[in-house]
């Protein structure tokens, strides 16, 4: 044991632990920033989000749309929590360039 402890820590030998160190004490951060992003979204009635478009304006349409699996079905929003229709509308709308 003795040997173990007289033992240099060589500077790759550190480097190695601390980008380990760092990279385990980044993971809990990323978890944790997923779960406020999460929760960080709007309700649909804050939004005043509704079920059918506002002239050509509608969720497709937006760049804070997630599509769902297919076209018809629901899909999500960065900003709106829960479940979102693609031919919806509400006022956090932004166009797609």
């Amino acid at each position: 044991m003795n040997k173990v402890i007289n033992k240099k820590l060589s500077r790759r030998s550190f480097l190695k632990g601390a980008a380990l160190l760092s990279s385990m004490a980044a993971v809990p951060v990323s978890f944790v920033s997923q779960q406020a992003y999460a929760a960080a979204k709007a309700s649909k009635a804050a939004m005043q989000y509704v079920d059918h478009p506002n002239g050509t304006k509608d969720c497709v349409s937006c760049i804070q749309y997630i599509p769902g699996k297919t076209a018809k079905a629901d899909g999500t929003c960065k900003v709106v929590e829960g479940a979102v229709k693609p031919q919806g509308y509400c006022i956090a709308f932004a166009p797609k360039v």
